[in-house]
């Protein structure tokens, strides 16, 4: 009995690896990239902390994680009030079409990289019909496809570390400026989110405290570590600024690029470059497919609630075609679309309002009360510091130029 059990939490653990792994990790080092090493572990720890908090928060709310057909706008409508139903739609409508754009711009910019002879937007669109295609099977194919998914995830990971590792020098690790680190919170945000799947972890464990507290708290230290080995071989093989080569983090910044370019471009080594290729075509379909399968379900609620109608060919339209729409006329907005997710969408539904349900259930002037508004304080900054800089009230990301142009 408590063989399975503990196998049963297990195999949850690697799931909520699976889902954290994606765009986030790739765009991490890039955004982090003027801030470095130690200012970037230390953002990491205190993401990893706030976001597991946050999880542990959403397995504890009985009436979105036992009904198979609960949903976020519904379930905060009933706990804080009509107006956040509508908060909760437009946030998630900003995660799942902002991630799904993500995903098409990153994989074919990854392909562009390598001279492909096809043209851009042809590149978009293929991908973009093989990966919808796969999407609109369903859970049953994603829950075919994902182990392995998930297993040749881990193995090119652990390849592109091992090959990057005699790279990493002790100059680029020492050197950090934390004033940089404000501008990478929105993509930590979504290096550790797989909030989404909360629900069917502890139905598939029955509710089990225990076991979904280990499979969570295992899960996102697993996810921390591996983001951690990233950042470290990333900011200690890569210059900051390289104005002769270019084969640097600020270009990567400036031209939206994930951090497996300028790698592939430092090493020039074919293996690297098709493994790096595989890793990203892995994890980002994987994401795409679990957030599009929750995008098609949204839809679907919003259509039959609003239109009367659960047609699956419009529910489809409505589902895909936006994000395509953005991906082919905004090719490069790669980081941009991360960011907007990151620091709007989840901060939102991820941070500040778990935050406000651990405030109003806590007894009053409770340690845990106080938690609660930690959570809102903190999230509701990185939402702030991201809509300034969006609105370009603030100015905290490295000035491209200057780094490309005028250092050395």
């Amino acid at each position: 009995m408590t063989q399975e059990k503990s196998a049963s939490a297990m195999s949850m653990m690697f799931v909520v690896v699976g889902n954290m792994l994606g765009a986030g990790i790739l765009a991490l080092p890039v955004n982090l990239c003027a801030a470095g090493f130690y200012p970037s572990v230390a953002a990491t720890l205190l993401m990893w902390v706030l976001m597991t908090y946050t999880a542990l928060i959403y397995s504890e709310q009985k009436s979105l994680t036992t009904n198979e057909h609960a949903d976020l706008p519904t379930f905060f409508q009933q706990e804080l009030g009509d107006a956040w139903k509508w908060v909760t739609i437009i946030a998630n409508m900003i995660i799942l079409y902002g991630v799904l754009v993500a995903y098409l711009c990153g994989i074919s910019t990854i392909i562009m990289s390598l001279q492909s002879a096809v043209s851009k937007p042809i590149v978009t669109i293929i991908y973009f019909a093989i990966v919808t295609g796969i999407t609109a099977f369903g859970m049953k194919m994603m829950n075919k496809c994902t182990p392995y998914m998930v297993t040749i995830m881990w193995i090119t990971f652990g390849a592109l570390v091992f090959m990057v590792v005699p790279d990493v020098s002790a100059t680029n690790i020492d050197n950090f400026d934390w004033a940089y680190i404000p501008s990478g919170l929105p993509v930590l945000l979504m290096a550790f989110h797989f909030h989404n799947i909360i629900p069917s972890i502890c139905r598939t464990l029955n509710h089990d405290r225990k076991k979904i507290r280990t499979a969570i708290i295992g899960g996102t230290t697993i996810g921390m570590v591996m983001n951690i080995a990233w950042l470290l071989v990333v900011l200690g093989a890569l210059p900051l600024s390289a104005p002769d080569t270019h084969i640097d983090l600020i270009t990567a910044f400036g031209r939206n690029d994930p951090a497996t370019i300028p790698l592939g471009k430092l090493l020039q080594t074919p293996v690297f470059t098709y493994i790096a290729l595989i890793f990203a075509l892995v994890a980002m379909s994987t994401a795409f497919m679990a957030n599009g399968t929750a995008l098609m379900s949204f839809i679907r609620d919003l259509t039959a609630t609003y239109l009367g109608t659960k047609n699956k060919q419009l529910v489809w339209l409505f589902s895909f075609i936006p994000p395509l729409l953005v991906g082919l006329i905004y090719p490069d907005i790669f980081l941009v679309a991360i960011n907007l997710v990151g620091g709007v969408g989840e901060c939102i539904i991820f941070g500040i309002l778990p935050g406000f349900i651990v405030w109003k259930y806590s007894p009053k002037g409770s340690f845990r009360q106080m938690t609660g508004m930690i959570l809102i304080v903190c999230f509701a900054s990185v939402l702030f510091i991201e809509m300034g800089q969006e609105l370009g009230l603030l100015h905290i990301s490295p000035d491209v130029e200057y780094w490309t142009h005028y250092t050395k």
